[in-house]
């Protein structure tokens, strides 16, 4: 598996996991008994503010997710991946690392670091965009 088909997998874990951990946070509320199981709040506000970053943290990765994915599936299906597969796994470990800074403050050192995080990523897109046209023009 390349490193660009390794990190594209891997995101996509990172927002299962992600999901997965809204449900147990809710399903934990609702054994609780602090909320019934079928009034939630989409930000995740009803719950705990764990919750609602967890809620926007998921969001964030969803966000990102199609332009990350269109690119990588590009480089893979076009024989490319060299053009991907340098920087695939640093733009996975910027995300994660910004999902668990969210989920560790929302100080605003947190909130300079996330979007540092948000611009490598930003970053390593744009370049394989412009590296991509490059080859194809």
């Amino acid at each position: 598996m390349t490193p660009t088909a390794l990190a594209l997998l891997g995101y996509a874990a990172w927002s299962t996991l992600l999901v997965t951990m809204i449900g147990l946070t809710r399903v934990a509320a609702v054994v609780a008994g602090r909320t019934a199981g079928n009034r939630f709040e989409v930000d995740g506000s009803d719950v705990s503010p764990f919750s609602e970053r967890l809620a926007r943290v998921h969001a964030n990765c969803y966000e990102n997710l199609p332009a990350f994915a269109a690119i990588a599936l590009v480089a893979l299906a076009t024989g490319n991946s060299a053009v991907t597969d340098g920087l695939a796994l640093w733009l996975l470990v910027a995300r994660i690392a910004q999902s668990s800074i969210h989920l560790a403050s929302t100080s605003e050192m947190a909130i300079n670091a996330r979007f540092a995080c948000f611009l490598v990523q930003i970053t390593i897109e744009a370049w394989w965009v412009i590296s991509l046209v490059g080859i194809a023009g």
